[in-house]
């Protein structure tokens, strides 16, 4: 029934699959697009979009139906964040951080109690934020400083996190600490920690080169006590929820980078049509047009990988196959959007380098694509390690959180 149903859909989507991406898109064009330039310019996402966000269910999209989430799939996750990237990366990423990580943790490692308290809000109107990476621990994440010390029936965190996406939004944080140094990773614990939590300190906003109305800040932690009903799984478990959401994770900025690349090819592609040289539209030049169908090939090829690890990651999936489909569906996505990125800037010729125009700064935004989440070379290294006899670190993995 489920295949009858695909029968003549683009990439085989699901009449509510479809359904969600011309919904985001129809969005992103009226509302989005006039707002991009000025939060780029500001550095600052409003309120008022975000509440927009959560009133069309793109915050809580994977939450299931009894805490008024959408109840949809890692699949749809993808498509959305595709959609709103094709317009701005920024807000793609804020809802990649939301739905697959945040929501993630929270929808398969969360006690009863957590689930109830927490996952309806984020489907209405909290913020929800990841804190994972450390000054000292970037691409080897779980080389992480920051303390849990067991106290009074709880917890006592010290230390501090850097580069967390949504920290200037963010109500709740997925907070992670070892609360067992001499166990190694094994000690690694993970906490959901109110932003009002006594001792807890949001930093102010990075200047970034790309993607800046996303938010992205320090954390500092000073003696935040934390009850022990905070703790996300249980003690120790905070490696296996980090590697968990981290690869799902990588195939929502796959997703996101596959929206990117696509934007800036609708936006080379417009262009071409409208300049005109020696009295013919550029289009009509095949230094124009070859340069552009390898890009829209590359396109398809990066969306059909986002696409597969998306579907396997919902069939339940299991690793070596998922954490190899994953790394390449991102690491493929980041190179792919990079390369559309710069084309289109060619494609506008010196307009390109102009921010009167848009595609500077999706290459801007496409930097970042090949840095968190897991660096390229990161990446390969975890494929490589699928199919090769090799020996890969323990939690060699990477983050921008």
């Amino acid at each position: 029934m489920e295949a009858a149903s695909r029968r003549g859909r683009p990439a085989g989507l699901l009449d509510e699959e479809e359904s969600l991406r011309d919904t985001v898109r129809k969005w992103a064009e009226e509302r989005l697009r006039p707002r991009v330039e000025p939060m780029d310019r500001d550095a600052r996402m409003p309120r008022d979009l975000i509440d927009e966000l959560f009133a069309l269910g793109l915050m809580g999209i994977q939450i299931p139906e009894r805490f008024d989430g959408g109840g949809g799939s890692v699949f749809m996750s993808a498509l959305a964040i595709a959609e709103l990237a094709r317009v701005d990366p920024s807000v793609a990423v804020c809802v990649d951080v939301q739905n697959v990580l945040v929501n993630t943790a929270l929808i398969r490692w969360g006690s009863p109690a957590q689930q109830d308290r927490y996952l309806p809000r984020l489907a209405r109107d909290l913020v929800g934020a990841y804190a994972l990476t450390e000054p000292e621990s970037g691409s080897d994440a779980f080389a992480m400083r920051t303390r849990a010390r067991r106290d009074d029936g709880g917890y006592v965190l010290d230390g501090r996190k850097v580069w967390t996406t949504n920290a200037r939004e963010a109500g709740v944080f997925v907070v992670f600490a070892n609360a067992a140094p001499e166990h190694g990773v094994y000690g690694i614990t993970a906490f959901l920690v109110p932003r009002d939590a006594p001792g807890l300190t949001v930093g102010p906003d990075e200047g970034k080169l790309g993607i800046r109305a996303s938010s992205t800040c320090e954390l500092h932690l000073d003696g935040v006590r934390v009850p022990q009903d905070h703790r996300l799984g249980e003690e120790g478990d905070g490696y296996d929820i980090a590697i968990g959401t981290l690869n799902i994770g990588r195939i929502g900025i796959g997703a996101q980078m596959v929206g990117l690349a696509t934007g800036a090819l609708d936006a080379a592609s417009a262009y071409a049509g409208q300049r005109r040289q020696f009295g013919e539209p550029i289009a009509a030049f095949q230094g124009v047009q070859l340069p552009l169908a390898q890009v829209a090939t590359e396109i398809e090829a990066a969306r059909l990988l986002v696409y597969d690890a998306a579907r396997l990651a919902d069939g339940g999936g299991q690793a070596p196959e998922l954490l190899s489909r994953c790394a390449m569906a991102k690491y493929f996505a980041s190179q792919v959007a990079q390369r559309a990125a710069s084309q289109a800037v060619q494609t506008f010729g010196g307009n390109g380098f102009s921010d009167a125009y848009p595609v500077e700064k999706f290459y801007r935004d496409a930097v970042i694509g090949q840095i968190y989440e897991g660096t390229s070379n990161i990446l390969l290294r975890t494929i490589a390690g699928t199919f090769l006899d090799t020996r890969r670190p323990r939690g060699a993995g990477g983050s921008r959180r």
